[in-house]
Order: structure tokens, then sequence, then C-alpha cells
């Protein structure tokens, strides 16, 4: 069986997923077995937000949907780290940036720049998009592609300045 703590690449398994952070809260695997408590509350707060979102939607989450949840938990707590930072409170900062860490290794790898900016001129090939009139067609395909691989805004810049000049 996997450990816990291995990064899953392009492809986040639900089902492996719940059964990686299950076994560490309910079998004392991985990190529990070592006490990273750290770690272990975060383990909790996705798996919460998963099983959440399951009874919310009363359905069983999609490798997208799943994807989704956990970008978003790393985008609030990307805007935790810039208001901390702002109000001078670095300790809190600091533990907002161990939190994103931990789950960030539970999302596929993330593009480099350059890989965006490739994916980037082939939609724009692909839908012959001409103008800045033609950034949301390009966008809806961006989003299927780079979902949960890469910052969705630095992707849109990417595209206005391409579409731009």
């Amino acid at each position: 069986m996997p450990r816990i703590d291995c990064l899953i690449d392009s492809h986040v398994d639900v089902w492996l997923l719940s059964y990686q952070m299950e076994g560490c809260l309910e079998r004392g695997e991985g990190p529990c077995r070592f006490g990273d408590q750290q770690r272990v509350a975060n383990i909790r707060l996705i798996v919460a937000a998963i099983k959440r979102q399951e009874v919310d939607s009363r359905k069983e989450l999609s490798d997208e949907d799943v994807i989704t949840i956990l970008t978003k938990m790393v985008k609030q707590r990307r805007d935790s780290v810039e208001q901390y930072t702002k109000a001078g409170r670095s300790d809190l900062a600091d533990q907002e940036t161990a939190e994103i860490a931990i789950i960030e290794q539970y999302l596929p790898a993330q593009l480099s720049e350059d890989e965006v900016a490739s994916v980037i001129d082939e939609i724009i090939s692909a839908t012959g998009a001409t103008g800045p009139q033609d950034m949301g067609k390009v966008m809806g395909q961006l989003k299927g592609k780079l979902q949960g691989r890469a910052d969705m805004g630095a992707a849109s810049a990417i595209v206005r300045q391409k579409l731009a000049g």
C-alpha cells in the first residue's frame, strides 16, 4: 500500500486518496504513527471537506470535484497568508504556509510557466482566438485542461497578454 505522504501525479484517485487518509486516521498508518500532529490535523480537514461536499451534493465525488475542493482550500490559505502578512502576524502566516504544503501534496503536480504557456498556445490555435474578445472561449477550455495543475489567475494573465499582442 502506498504511503500517505506520497505525491499524486496527474490524476487523483478519489478512492485511493480516501483510503490513504482514512488509513492514517483509523489504522494509525503514515504520519499518525509518527505523531505528525500538523499533518494529521490537515488530513482530517481534507477528509471533512470531501465528506461535507459528498453529503451536500448527495453523490460520490469525482476526481475533478476533489481537485476543486483541494484547490479551494489552498486558495483560502493563500488569502489568509496574505492577510496575516499584512497584519504582521508571521506566526500565523507560517502555519498557513505549512498547511498549504500539506494540501498541495494531494493535488496533481503543478505545471511550469512554460508548460502553461504551451497549453495556452495550443488552445489559442485550436479555437482560432484572435483577440481579447475570445478570452472566454480560451479560458473555458483552459480550465478543463489545467484545473488543479496551475494557478488560473496567472494563466488568465498569460492568455490576456497573448491575445492582446
